[in-house]
C-alpha cells in the first residue's frame, strides 16, 4: 500500500533523525532477534553445554545457567548430570525454576530426586511441590514412598495439604489422577464485565487457558465460554448468554486410556472432570494426555518383552532386577519347551546336519511374522479398534496373511535348499528336503500370525493386560511349533527324502 506516492517498504529519503533522537519502541523490538529456530540450541543451552564440557563445573554457576533455560531443557540438563549432581543444582536454583524443571524430568528420576530432597530438607521439598501445577505435583506424590509423602505433606499449609490429599485419593491411572485443580470458573449470574474482572483478579492462571467454565452457586457445571467470546461480548451481557450450554465432561474414575481416546477422537484441548452431581472437580488438558499416550506406549513396549512397565534408564539396579528377573525365569521355562521338542528328534538331526541349519531359519521367520501380527493387534486394542464381534474377522485376516506370506517364503527357501541339495547330489533324493522346508515354512508362518493375533485377544478376554510378556509367550509357541512342524514332517517323510535315521 502506498500513501501520497511514498512506498512504506522503502526508506524515505526526506526523513532524517538527528543523533539525539531516541529510537521508537517498535524499532527496539525489530532490533532484537525475536525469532528463534525451535530445533536449534539457544544461547542458554549452549552456555550450559559449555559448562558441562569442562572437567568439573561450579554448582552455583551451573544452577544460574540452568535457571535461564526453558523448563524442558533444564530438565534434560538435570537428567544428564545424574541424580546427586541434579539435587545439588536444584538446591541452588530459584524455587520456581527448580520446581518447573523437576516437573519436566522423567518421573522415575524426579521421584528419586524429590525423595532425597525430602530426606535432606523437607521444607524445601514442600516449597517445590507448592510451586508446581497440582497435576504435576500429584504425579510425583503418588509415586513417593508413604513415609516420604506424609513427611512432605506435613510441611505444607493446611489448605494445600488437604487439596493434595484429596487428589491422591484418585487412582493414578484415572481421570481424577490426571486432572489439575487450576482452572478458570465464573458464576452463571455474572455479567461479562464481572467475569473479566474476576479473571484479572485471579492469583494464578496456571495454564494458558482458552476456556472459562461457568458454574452455579453449588459449583455445578452449567456451560463453557471461550476467551474470544468474552473479549468480543457486550460487557453488560450475562456470561450464560455467550456460553456453550452443553459441555462434554468425564467422571474422575474413568480410566486414563479411555480419556486419551476421547481426546484423540474429538480433538479436545481441555475436558472438565465432574462428580455424580456435575460439580466441577478439575480439568484435564491436552498436554497431560500427550504425556499419557507417550507413557502408555513406552510401558506397553517394555511389557511386551518382559521389562518393568515403570522402568527407565534412570531406574536403580534393584528396580530393574525386580521388573526383569521374574520374566527371565518365565522365559527360561518357556524356551525349554522348544528344546524338549528338538530333543525328540536328536537321531534325525544327527543323521543330516543341514536340519540344524534350517531349523532356526524357519523358527525366526515364524517368530517375526507372529510379532508383526501381535503389534498390529495390540495397536488395535490400544486404539479401541478391536470391538466386540470384530475379533474373529481380525484373526481370520491375519491367518490368511500368514498363509500367503508362508507360502511365498516357503517356496523361496524351499527352492534354495532343494537346489543346493540337487547340485551336490543330482542322483540323490535330498532335493526333496526343499519340499519339506517349503511346507514347514508355510505351516510355521501361518501358526505364527494366528497366535500373534489371537494371543492378546485371549489374554484381554481373561481381564489381563494383553501386552504383558506377550513376546515371551509368542516366542514359546512359534519356536515349539516351528521345530515340531519341520522336524516332524522331515521325520514322517524321511524314507521318501532318503534320510536314514539311526
Amino acid at each position: 500500500m502506498q500513501v501520497d506516492g511514498i512506498d512504506p517498504r522503502e526508506p524515505d529519503e526526506h526523513v532524517r533523525f538527528d543523533s539525539g533522537t531516541e529510537p521508537s519502541p517498535l524499532e527496539d523490538v525489530r532490533a532484537e532477534d525475536s525469532v528463534i529456530e525451535a530445533t536449534e540450541p539457544t544461547p542458554e543451552d549452549e552456555r550450559v553445554e559449555e559448562l558441562l564440557e569442562a572437567p568439573s563445573f561450579d554448582v552455583p554457576e551451573l544452577a544460574e545457567a540452568v535457571e535461564q533455560q526453558e523448563a524442558p531443557d533444564a530438565a534434560e540438563t538435570l537428567e544428564q548430570i545424574g541424580e546427586q549432581a541434579a539435587i545439588e543444582v536444584i538446591e541452588e536454583m530459584e524455587t520456581e525454576s527448580a520446581a518447573d524443571a523437576l516437573a519436566h524430568m522423567h518421573p522415575s528420576l524426579a521421584v528419586s530426586v524429590l525423595e532425597d530432597l525430602v530426606s535432606e530438607d523437607p521444607e524445601y521439598a514442600g516449597k517445590l511441590i507448592e510451586e508446581m501445577a497440582p497435576d504435576d505435583a500429584t504425579d510425583l506424590l503418588q509415586n513417593l514412598p508413604d513415609e516420604s509423602r506424609d513427611r512432605l505433606l506435613g510441611t505444607l499449609g493446611k489448605v494445600e495439604a488437604v487439596k493434595f490429599r484429596r487428589l491422591l485419593e484418585y487412582p493414578e491411572k484415572s481421570a481424577g489422577g490426571m486432572m489439575t485443580t487450576d482452572y478458570l470458573a465464573v458464576r452463571d449470574s455474572m455479567t461479562v464485565r464481572e467475569a473479566t474482572e474476576a479473571i484479572r483478579r485471579a492469583e494464578s492462571l496456571g495454564e494458558d487457558w482458552l476456556y472459562v467454565f461457568v458454574v452455579d452457586w453449588r459449583g455445578r457445571l452449567q456451560g463453557r465460554a471461550t476467551m474470544r467470546a468474552l473479549l468480543l461480548a457486550d460487557p453488560s451481557q450475562r456470561v450464560m448468554q455467550i456460553s456453550e450450554k452443553q459441555v462434554d465432561a468425564v467422571k474422575p474414575d474413568v480410566d486414563r486410556d479411555e480419556v486419551a481416546r476421547e481426546f484423540e477422537k474429538y480433538d479436545y484441548l481441555v475436558l472438565p472432570v465432574v462428580d455424580d452431581e456435575d460439580r466441577m472437580l478439575g480439568v484435564i488438558t491436552v498436554d497431560d494426555v500427550v504425556d499419557v499416550i507417550r507413557q502408555e506406549g513406552t510401558e506397553d513396549a517394555q511389557a511386551m518383552v518382559g521389562a518393568g512397565r515403570e522402568e527407565a534408564v534412570f531406574s536403580s539396579v534393584a528396580d530393574k532386577l525386580r521388573g526383569r528377573l521374574p520374566w527371565l525365569f518365565v522365559n527360561l521355562f518357556t524356551s525349554s519347551l522348544a528344546a524338549v521338542v528338538v530333543l525328540q528328534f536328536d537321531d534325525l538331526i544327527g543323521s543330516i546336519a543341514i536340519l540344524a541349519v534350517i531349523m532356526p531359519v524357519i523358527a525366526n521367520q515364524a517368530g517375526n511374522a507372529g510379532q508383526q501380527s501381535l503389534a498390529v493387534t495390540l495397536r488395535g486394542i490400544v486404539l479401541d479398534e478391536v470391538r466386540e464381534g470384530a475379533a474373529l474377522g481380525l484373526v481370520r485376516r491375519e491367518a490368511i496373511v500368514g498363509l500367503v506370506n508362508g507360502t511365498i517364503c516357503g517356496l523361496l527357501v524351499g527352492l534354495v535348499v532343494g537346489g543346493i541339495e540337487y547340485l551336490q547330489a543330482p542322483d540323490g533324493d535330498m532335493w526333496k528336503l526343499g519340499v519339506v522346508v517349503a511346507v514347514a515354512m508355510t505351516v510355521a508362518l501361518s501358526i505364527g500370525t494366528l497366535v500373534g493375533s489371537s494371543l492378546p485377544l485371549v489374554v484381554r478376554r481373561f481381564g489381563a493386560d494383553p501386552a504383558t510378556a506377550s513376546t515371551i509367550f509368542l516366542t514359546m509357541v512359534t519356536d515349539s511349533m516351528s521345530f515340531l512342524a519341520f522336524l516332524g514332517l522331515a521325520s514322517a517323510l524321511s524314507s521318501w527324502i532318503g534320510i536314514a535315521v539311526s
